[in-house]
């Protein structure tokens, strides 16, 4: 019973974050443009289903205050497009900057869209890595009940998620950072021959304003940590 407990309160607390963090960015009035500079490696941040970049906006904040160009594309809305569409925008968006040694930073859906651009549409290699938050990479069998087709696409059995899945050779240079219990994907975020670092803590929402998930992002974007296929805990913190 106690663990059922925890794992509501997990839920309650995680859309109580999303709540807020949508009634934020429907308001904000901040612009891509306002973090284009800095001297450090160049930032594609890439949200989640029906999440535009303003939902990521506090992980934007301390990219771009640590020195980070980052780069927001308000061309993908709210997020609602197949992931090879989406993908195709990032790709050309990133070719149009002329961005070289760039990194991905995702959420959810993001994830996808990142390793789909890294595997097909970068052959001049101008993303260096990408960091996924909470990201459905073997997909999540709840996706089968939902009545909208841009969550059906989640399912295990999409043929973009299998395609997805089978193509391992990136992992290498992609960091999957999830918590102890996600109420969407319970399959959970583990990659294969990923950097695979497990937070002490919960969510698929409020893990994004983590101190650990923070930490990690601006580690890996500063090319601090070196590689490695391991699963790693972080924590426990705050």
């Amino acid at each position: 019973m106690n663990r059922v407990l925890q794992a509501a309160g997990w839920w309650v607390q995680d859309y109580v974050y999303a709540a807020g963090r949508q009634l934020l960015s429907a308001v904000s009035r901040t612009r891509p443009d306002d973090f284009l500079g800095g001297t450090g490696r160049p930032v594609v941040v890439i949200p989640g289903v029906y999440e535009d970049w303003r939902f990521m906006l506090p992980l934007v904040q301390r990219l771009h205050e640590a020195g980070h160009p980052v780069y927001v594309l308000s061309l993908l809305h709210r997020n609602r497009l197949a992931v090879p569409k989406a993908a195709d925008l990032i790709a050309g968006y990133i070719r149009d900057r002329d961005l070289t040694d760039a990194m991905i930073v995702a959420h959810s859906k993001g994830g996808l869209i990142g390793k789909f651009v890294m595997m097909q549409l970068d052959p001049e290699r101008r993303i260096a890595g990408m960091v996924a938050v909470c990201s459905p990479f073997s997909g999540s069998r709840y996706a089968s009940f939902m009545l909208l087709p841009s969550l059906r696409a989640f399912s295990p059995r999409n043929a973009v998620t299998i395609q997805l899945s089978r193509e391992e050779r990136i992992n290498e240079r992609i960091t999957s950072v999830y918590g102890l219990f996600d109420p969407h994907i319970p399959e959970g975020s583990v990659l294969p021959g990923a950097r695979n670092i497990q937070l002490d803590t919960a969510g698929h929402f409020r893990i994004l304003a983590h101190e650990d998930t923070i930490r990690t992002i601006l580690d890996v974007a500063a090319g601090t940590p070196a590689a490695s296929p391991a699963t790693q805990r972080a924590g426990p913190t705050a």
